[in-house]
């Protein structure tokens, strides 16, 4: 059964946890253990097939963390031990505090651009320039891998998506082909920055990779965009679509919202680097900034519009509460897998056996089919002792591993369900080769640019 279960954690690698420094109890083999790893399974399947299902990824994850951590505090309490479980649970309580309200700030932030109207300027500006197919096509991509280490790479293939609808409406290919470029842009993108993607910033309020360091990944990153892109340029016709005229302004303080935005997140660096405190803590005094700034946006607004106007708290709500929760289930369901004692079953299996070069690969493999942010916690969790350009390495491959599937990343699961049909996971799965190209082009890439990082200790 042992090995089953070292295969089946081959698969699913997110099932680890550093456990705290208590002496724990090895439940590997024990009933709980297995149950306990079962309930997460089901609960993980159905956070894969939630395109078909329509169930929301949140619920069942966290419906499975309680269930798990209710096992082991059965089994705890039944051996006399009340409390090492409390203590790991609050452990990854911690953890979870730290993630929501550094991304409940950034989500709040890009809601309030997006209600004030910054990027749908954005869009109408690219729509009404008369643009080629393929200039359209590169413009898009090259727009979603510079977004994307700012906005997030959600948000950035959300509005990339949106100008791709809107000037190949009819043309099914050019929307096919471009919403494939703008998954693995923002996705390429997002890999190089600490801002753009849930495991870049795992690993930077980790503490493992300084801010400054992610930049080296920049042309492993754009590596990793432009050979699938200049592949599939030759797909695209070369012709004009008709150039659609529209107008948009922007809302009452967007500019400087966008600005504060920029600062927060030079907050969160300053916070982080210099005063060694946690990004989150940066991170909330920006919204300090907005809360302040949304007062005087408000009383600026003409009257019969105050009601309706500019509010921050309206803003909180449209953060994707969905994602926010998810990540809540995934931790403490991953954390209570870990604390069983699958930590060191999982070590061995990949970064002692295969190596931390092979294990790193395999990782972005993986993050294509169980998703990127439960794979990447479980490496930070399980912390192998790697080198600075090891940990990069996997960094790049968590981030850019999902551009293989439709369904690797958020950008891919949400641009299927903006393209109403045009965009799916088989027209996806056409283009993998390429993108598979890029993805093991930028592994080199960064081995060997950065090759003097592999000999620098964390």
């Amino acid at each position: 059964m042992n090995k089953f279960c070292l295969i089946l954690l081959g698969f699913f690698p997110s099932l680890v946890f550093a456990s705290s420094s208590t002496q724990n109890l090895d439940l590997t083999s024990h009933w709980a253990g297995y149950l306990a790893l079962i309930f997460f399974v089901i609960a993980y399947v159905f956070v894969m097939v939630e395109e078909f299902t329509h169930l929301r990824k949140s619920k069942s994850v966290i419906l499975a963390a309680g269930i798990i951590w209710a096992i082991i505090g059965w089994v705890y309490a039944s051996n006399g031990i009340t409390h090492a479980a409390e203590a790991a649970v609050r452990h990854n309580f911690l953890e979870f505090a730290e993630l929501f309200l550094f991304l409940l700030v950034a989500m709040t932030y890009i809601e309030s651009m997006r209600e004030r109207l910054v990027f749908d300027k954005l869009k109408v500006w690219l729509i009404s320039r008369g643009f080629s197919y393929r200039q359209l096509f590169w413009l898009t991509g090259i727009l979603a891998f510079f977004m994307s280490p700012i906005a997030d790479n959600l948000t950035t293939a959300l509005v990339m998506g949106a100008v791709v609808m809107a000037v190949g409406a009819g043309n099914s290919r050019f929307i096919s082909i471009g919403f494939v470029n703008i998954v693995v842009a923002a996705n390429a993108g997002g890999a190089f920055s600490p801002f753009g993607d849930i495991t870049t910033l795992m690993v930077w309020q980790k503490g493992l990779v300084d801010f400054q360091q992610f930049f080296v990944l920049f042309v492993p990153s754009a590596v990793n965009y432009l050979i699938p892109a200049t592949i599939m340029h030759f797909a695209i016709e070369n012709e004009k679509p008709k150039a659609l005229k529209e107008s948009v302004d922007i809302k009452t303080g967007g500019i400087p919202i966008t600005v504060l935005f920029l600062i927060t997140i030079a907050t969160a660096v300053s916070f982080h680097n210099y005063l060694h405190l946690p990004p989150a803590m940066g991170m909330m005094t920006g919204l300090g900034y907005l809360m302040i700034f949304s007062y005087f946006v408000k009383r600026s607004e003409p009257s019969e519009e105050f009601s309706e106007g500019f509010d921050l708290f309206r803003m909180v709500s449209r953060a994707e509460w969905d994602t926010l929760l998810f990540f809540f289930g995934v931790i403490v369901s991953v954390g209570g897998l870990g604390f069983m004692g699958y930590l060191a079953l999982v070590s061995e299996a990949m970064y002692v056996e295969l190596g931390a070069t092979y294990a790193n690969v395999l990782v972005g493999i993986l993050s294509a089919i169980v998703d990127n942010i439960p794979v990447m916690f479980a490496v930070l969790t399980m912390t192998p002792d790697m080198s600075l350009g090891q940990w990069l390495l996997v960094t790049l491959t968590a981030g850019v591993g999902g551009s293989l599937l439709s369904i690797g990343s958020a950008a891919g699961v949400a641009l299927m369900g903006q393209s109403k049909g045009y965009y799916t996971f088989v027209s996806h799965l056409k283009w993998v080769w390429a993108i598979a190209i890029g993805y093991f082009a930028s592994i080199v890439t960064h081995i060997w640019i950065n090759s003097a990082l592999f000999d620098v200790p964390i």
